[in-house]
């Protein structure tokens, strides 16, 4: 036997041990949790009390996850899941892992609209879903869209939409194309978007378990034009965004600056940055459509 017993308690050493070489102790240990809360619906008290014993076939099971876990697989996309804003969602290789900083993001967003009696939102490079379905669970005022270029994408996000409930509208949209059909004489109060910002320089010093699983389309842009996609939002912005509306951007924080100045050039009314909690500059809020 690979383990010490079938207790169900004695894997932890396990995943300890064989995963030190990928991760500290103390994110093994988290990853353990997730792993037994999945598969078990067990909490950290109720595992370390546990005399739960395990079949053949369940250490198996654990066995395989630690392997695709030692290959650097993200345990997200092993269990098929993540919790996003209290929320369960779907995820694979097709989406990105939903991070803390875009749950950031989705709460400024709610924070500011919640006394709105009706608003209608447009979530661009939607991805898993998370914002959009996010939004729409918290908001019972809003009438939510969301496109994604991705049509693989867009299947996790209608089941993630289905799975909560809620009501968002997905498209399939490319938005560095003319799209100005596609929107007609839609309006919207809010637009968001954390879009691919990540250089494609700065691949080398990034993590394997994001760089060989996550999907490259949703998360890097070419380093000769890396404002592309906040530009072309802010185009779309003239056409459909209401006069006292406002865009709220998740951002490299290197080119805040620079988002924000572009956003200004085009006669916005402000554009500011806003820092998360490691006191980095991760999003820009832009508002006052001034055409």
């Amino acid at each position: 036997m690979f383990v010490q017993s079938n207790l169900l308690r004695d894997l932890l050493p396990y995943f300890i041990r064989k995963l030190k070489a990928v991760y500290s102790e103390s994110e093994a240990e988290n990853i353990f949790m997730l792993y037994v809360h999945h598969r078990y619906k067990l909490n950290r008290y109720q595992i370390s009390a546990s005399e739960v014993r395990l079949t053949e076939s369940e250490l198996l099971d654990a066995r395989d996850v630690v392997n695709r876990l030692q290959q650097h697989e993200p345990i997200q996309y092993i269990l098929g899941e993540t919790e996003f804003f209290g929320l369960k969602f779907f995820v694979d290789s097709n989406v990105l892992i939903p991070r803390p900083e875009t749950e950031e993001l989705t709460d400024i967003i709610i924070h500011e609209n919640k006394q709105a009696q009706k608003i209608r939102v447009l979530d661009i490079a939607t991805g898993s879903g998370c914002i959009a379905v996010s939004l729409s669970a918290s908001l019972a005022q809003a009438d939510v869209d969301a496109v994604d270029i991705s049509i693989q994408a867009l299947q996790i996000a209608e089941k993630n939409n289905e799975l909560n409930k809620t009501r968002v509208n997905f498209f399939q949209l490319d938005i560095l194309q003319p799209a100005v059909d596609f929107f007609g004489n839609k309006k919207y109060d809010v637009l968001v978007s954390n879009p691919p910002y990540v250089l494609r320089s700065e691949a080398s010093e990034m993590e394997k378990h994001v760089l060989n699983f996550e999907p490259h389309l949703a998360l890097f842009v070419e380093d000769d034009d890396p404002l592309i996609f906040y530009r072309r939002i802010l185009e779309i912005g003239k056409k459909i965004l209401n006069a006292d509306g406002k865009i709220y951007f998740e951002i490299n924080p290197q080119y805040a600056q620079s988002i924000v100045d572009v956003a200004l050039k085009m006669q916005y009314t402000t554009a500011v940055t806003r820092k998360d909690i490691s006191q980095k500059n991760r999003f820009v809020v832009v508002s006052g459509n001034m055409s």
